[in-house]
């Protein structure tokens, strides 16, 4: 049974789950990191990352450039903590698929809490490190190539929103 508690690491008391990272890493990368010889396609990586093998790791190395918490560590043990690929991996696929922070555990081999963590220190690094160039309002060059974009798709006047399109759908409810 899960009991829902705050955020912050480990509880007094609780049970230690043994998490093989290691193991689980390189599984990661066998399945999706080996180019030829991965087990998995590119396709499959987009269909289950919402984006290509090459953004993703230009995303990984951006991270781990500028949050220290994305750098694998060693505990008091010296056992090696999670690596950044599989805190990324834990922050994409709640993003992309809604899943939650407990659901990860299975493939990834990381605990709810540091999901959780995870996710908000991707997101904060995410935000200052692309902020600038892509998480910005359009300015009138953009709004041009946009517009053109759309006019050579079959969607003039459209502007980044099914919302903001006037074409015909024989389908669409009119009541």
């Amino acid at each position: 049974m899960c009991k829902k508690r705050p955020h912050g690491g480990s509880t007094l008391g609780r049970r230690y789950i043994r998490r093989d990272r290691k193991e689980r890493h390189d599984q990661i990368i066998n399945d999706y990191f080996k180019g030829e010889q991965s087990k998995y396609m590119r396709e499959h990586f987009r269909c289950r990352f919402r984006m290509n093998v090459e953004l993703f790791n230009r995303i990984l190395r951006a991270i781990e450039t500028n949050d220290d918490y994305f750098t694998q560590k060693t505990d008091a043990v010296r056992k090696l903590g999670l690596s950044p690929l599989q805190k990324m991996m834990a922050a994409v696929r709640m993003l992309a698929y809604g899943c939650p922070a407990d659901f990860l555990d299975e493939y990834v081999q990381i605990g709810e809490s540091t999901a959780i963590e995870s996710l908000k220190h991707f997101c904060d690094v995410v935000i200052r490190v692309f902020e600038t160039q892509y998480l910005r309002k359009p300015n009138t060059n953009d709004i041009a190539r946009l517009l053109k974009e759309g006019e050579d798709r079959g969607f003039p006047g459209m502007l980044g929103s099914l919302d903001c399109m006037h074409w015909h759908w024989k389908n669409c409810p009119t009541a």
